[in-house]
């Protein structure tokens, strides 16, 4: 059976039919990549020999690029600027509300046509928000590499990295970005980092006949590479393409909203037809309507009643709402995306970390020196070997613990390699006439690298090599300095080496890192650690970031295929290594379909993937330019520790628009209630347009707008749809019967006397009272507990109600009279009869859970 997530669709079910029809990008994506395949099949053949040597000719080249075989791109994975229009204009919503403002402006009403405001600013912010998005999605690129250097016609050349054509020869050097995925010809100590690609995080040596993948950095040595894929058949476009399609986050809100309006809109059709009906009846009937012009009068009548059963506000309100939270988080380094993300992470249940630069710095930290052997100048060059221009990363960061250089140059050196592990220097004692101790400590040889191979063989050194390995089981990287007065040839190391010392490095962690994920376990939002590196290093890291029981991490590459099973491993193992990025996607498709609300955090192209189908993708600012574009939120500054308070403005967001569109809520259900009564009992309207027009304002319009920016720190609790139908449906039907009652009487009833005037104005009047008063308190029970603030947002709301029936101008532009008489009493006393029936709705349904204050 499929499991429900927020939105109210089984997500297995939505996600086989989305996989079942391919979307238009996936079919140009196909064709073009079947194109590319035919194209390579009809190249003249080529003498590989030769082509290592000198690289392709002018024709090869032009032959290539007429074949389609370069490296651009096709660019058609965003929504268009059309496409956007369409899909913001000609929605539900807005095309009930335009045929409204349509009827209104035909027949002349001006005054009654301010709801297209609102139409228009619902348009406006959904194609801005969108437009922003497809353009951060257009200037998605994985390759940060200005320029590439190939080999062609015997000369190498510098060129554009979509000018790359296939059977092109790279040339490689420390600091390239690899253009195009290659198979390496020659390598001289050539290494290159995928980290961003695999999530591996140690440099990996290339030889002959190895994969060198596009988007990869050579961080050693050089070499030459053959291009075998290129343009869109790469594996850096294959993620990117996938990536780069839009979707929009899931919203509870949102979907809760449009449901409802969806629902309106089916009823509308009945109840237009009813309405209608009874404004002409209760007008002398059709002919006479017609015949005295009346008709417009009911269609006005007919439009009011429409708009006042959609919650057009609560739309437009949301969105405001939204906006205005992306603004405060920008001020705190955190961009959003899209709006609806600020309430998708008050939601997450389960946040997926990435470890080499979410939860560490992405760099080795020098952690402990173990002596082994006292040798005299050992931390003199320790130092040197922390200052050496081509230190790799571990020996660097010795620098920041060893700072006095030995007192000679070396006289040789022998480079780091990942082949051999291993790096080597060696002094030599200083010219006889120096003033220094020609008995120099530092004379020798010293070897920095892996114990398992420097002391390789070694009896003697049992011992600390089963040191090594302990301290490399609690995910330490672990290097030995040694030393001989003994030559070293070519990558022999001479028997004589003596281990000085055992040197523990760590990787970096955030200091926000471990405070920041206490606050989610408080929170009761489970925690995954997954990451490409090694399960033990990737256990270390968690245990310091306070997962007590990470033990020595799960190997993925034991992870099973099937989603459900996978699923099942996912409950039980929170800190998993080796994680590919096809399985880092799979995790998070597992987790939601055992009904997680999932966010991820990343910031390699390896994670692309995963961040794009998560329900929150969350990106470090530093990270790769595709993990930026495709996720919800990016933190601009990289620190983990502004998500609670990203949190706590999505917490805000929710707690305050459910607050509010109970206010809404309870107008569309009392006006869908008048409209049915009315059209069936054949009533006139009790409402001229206008006068709605001020009670929204009122009681609903501006207090809800200042309610929605208040602090609100409730706890997200599934359920919106529901917890705010079970108090608004009751509240308006409660406010509808007291309406008709007051309405009832004044105008079948004894002449009270509500005010001078005819009886429909006398009803009307009284009618506007009720529903003014009475919703008036349905704002302050929902915005309990009453501070200052709200206390102060209710109180004016209340004095603006007594200027709109004192003011004459006011009165006499809402139809309204001064009230006095006994139907004033009357009036009041039906209200207070319905203050109380909302009183006890409110105080049962809160004893129930069903609606809550704010914490």
């Amino acid at each position: 059976m499929a499991k429900h997530v927020s939105d109210g669709r089984p997500r297995d079910e939505a996600e086989s039919a989305a996989a079942a029809k391919p979307t238009r990008a996936d079919v140009r994506q196909a064709h073009h990549l079947e194109a590319m395949a035919v194209a390579r099949a009809n190249l003249a053949p080529i003498d590989g020999a030769s082509l290592a040597r000198t690289g392709l000719d002018a024709a090869q080249v032009a032959e290539r690029r007429d074949a389609g075989l370069d490296n651009s791109s096709p660019d058609h994975s965003s929504r268009t600027i059309g496409q956007i229009l369409r899909a913001n204009v000609f929605t539900l919503f807005n095309v009930v509300l335009g045929i409204c403002l349509a009827v209104v402006l035909a027949v002349g009403k001006w005054p009654d046509a301010l709801f297209g405001v609102i139409v228009v600013a619902n348009i406006a912010i959904g194609v801005i928000q969108e437009y922003r998005a497809k353009r951060t999605l257009d200037r998605l690129a994985v390759l940060n590499a200005p320029h590439a250097r190939v080999l062609r016609e015997g000369r190498v050349a510098e060129i554009e990295v979509a000018d790359v054509v296939y059977d092109d020869v790279l040339v490689l050097r420390t600091g390239d970005q690899v253009p195009a995925d290659a198979v390496v010809l020659s390598a001289d100590g050539l290494e290159i980092d995928e980290s961003l690609l695999t999530g591996e995080s140690d440099p990996i040596e290339k030889m002959p006949g190895d994969h060198a993948l596009s988007g990869s950095a050579v961080v050693a040595g050089s070499g030459t590479a053959r291009v075998d894929r290129v343009g869109a058949e790469s594996f850096a476009s294959r993620i990117t393409a996938e990536a780069k399609r839009f979707s929009l986050v899931s919203s509870e809100i949102r979907g809760a909203i449009n449901r409802i309006v969806l629902c309106v809109t089916w009823a509308l059709i009945p109840i237009i037809l009813l309405v209608v009906n009874s404004q002409m009846q209760a007008g002398g009937g059709w002919r006479h309507a017609f015949t005295n012009d009346l008709w417009r009068e009911a269609l006005v009548a007919a439009v009011a009643a429409i708009v006042a059963m959609i919650p057009e506000g609560l739309v437009l309100l949301t969105s405001i709402s939204f906006a205005l939270a992306a603004v405060t988080l920008a001020r705190r380094k955190v961009l959003i995306q899209e709006l609806p993300a600020v309430e998708g992470l008050a939601r997450v249940d389960v946040v997926c970390l990435d470890k080499t630069g979410t939860l560490t710095e992405g760099v080795l930290a020098f952690d402990e020196e173990i002596p082994v052997t006292h040798v005299a100048g050992s931390q003199r060059v320790l130092a040197w070997l922390g200052a050496d221009e081509n230190a790799n990363a571990t020996a660097a960061s010795l620098a920041s613990t060893f700072a006095q250089p030995p007192r000679t140059d070396p006289i040789e050196t022998v480079p780091f390699t990942s082949r051999r592990k291993w790096s080597a220097v060696m002094f030599r004692a200083p010219a006889p006439e120096s003033t220094v101790d020609p008995r120099d400590p530092e004379a020798g040889w010293w070897v920095l690298g892996a114990p398992e191979i420097v002391l390789h063989g070694s009896q003697a050194h049992a011992a600390e090599v089963a040191r090594a390995a302990e301290l490399s089981d609690r995910g330490l990287r672990v290097l030995v300095l040694a030393h001989t007065a003994d030559p070293i040839t070519g990558d022999r190391l001479a028997d004589s080496l003596r281990a000085v010392s055992l040197l523990t490095f760590r990787e970096r962690v955030r200091p926000d890192a471990a405070e920041t994920l206490a606050y989610f376990r408080e929170q009761g939002v489970g925690l995954r650690i997954i990451s490409g590196d090694n399960p033990r290093t990737v256990a270390a890291v968690a245990r310091d970031v306070g997962f007590a029981n990470a033990a020595r991490g799960y190997d993925a590459r034991a992870l099973p295929q099937d989603i459900d099973e996978l699923g099942e491993v996912l409950e039980r193992e929170h800190v998993l290594g080796r994680v590919t990025p096809e399985q880092k996607k799979s995790i998070v498709l597992a987790l939601q379909r055992r009904g997680h609300v999932v966010a991820m955090t990343g910031d390699g192209v390896n994670d692309a993937l995963a961040l794009k189908h998560a329900d929150i993708g969350i990106a470090m600012g530093s990270g790769a330019a595709a993990t930026r574009a495709v996720s919800r939120l990016v933190l601009l500054d990289g620190r983990f520790s502004r998500l609670p308070g990203v949190v706590a403005e999505g917490r805000r967001v929710i707690a305050n628009v459910e607050r509010v569109a109970n206010l809404f809520l309870t107008k569309t259900a009392q006006a869908v209630t008048i409209s049915l009564v009315v059209g069936i009992l054949l009533l006139q309207y009790p409402f001229l347009p206008r006068q709605l027009s001020v009670v929204s304002a009122l009681t609903i319009g501006i207090p809800a707008f200042f309610l929605a920016l208040m602090p609100n720190r409730r706890r997200y609790r599934p359920g919106f749809l529901r917890r705010v139908l079970m108090f608004s449906i009751p509240a308006g039907v409660t406010i509808t019967a007291a309406i008709l009652t007051v309405y009832t009487i004044a105008m079948s009833g004894p002449d009270l006397g509500l005010a001078s005037g005819d009886r429909l104005a006398t009803a009307r009047t009284a009618a506007t009272l009720t529903i003014l008063l009475l919703s008036l308190w349905v704002l302050t029970v929902l915005a309990r507990p009453l501070d200052r603030w709200r206390a102060l947002v209710v109180a004016s709301m209340l004095a603006l109600t007594a200027l709109v029936f004192l003011v004459p101008f006011a009165r006499t532009f809402f139809a309204l009279s001064l009230p006095g008489g006994s139907m004033f009493v009357v009036t009041l006393v039906v209200v207070a009869v319905g203050r109380s029936v909302i009183e006890v709705l409110y105080l049962g349904l809160k004893r129930r859970g069903l609606v809550a204050e704010r914490e």
